[in-house]
């Protein structure tokens, strides 16, 4: 019988580090942006999970604003890190 080693794969373990924050908590204040992961969310539609740094500490956001999930997607790997502002424009939230 095989061994799962034998495959050669490696699993893809994404967990980020820190405790989560409130968006709200964070809104108008500089972060920095790590990555970012998107799932399906447990109410509806995709979830976005953000690892930010905020004050040289290391948390997690989860948000399902649509145009957060749109824009990120558009920012290629190499762009990350980077420092943004969360702002809340029109009822919906905006990188700056």
């Amino acid at each position: 019988m095989k061994k799962f080693s034998d495959f050669g794969l490696k699993q893809d373990i994404h967990n980020f580090t820190g405790n989560k924050i409130a968006i709200s908590k964070i809104l108008n204040r500089e972060i920095i942006v790590h990555d970012y992961k998107i799932e399906d969310s447990n109410f509806s539609g995709k979830c976005l999970y953000l690892q930010i740094e905020y004050n040289t500490e290391k948390r997690v956001i989860f948000t399902g604003s649509k145009y957060l999930l749109d824009v990120i997607e558009k920012i290629p790997k190499s762009g990350f890190p980077f420092n943004t502002i969360i702002i809340e424009e029109d009822g919906r939230f905006e990188f700056s």
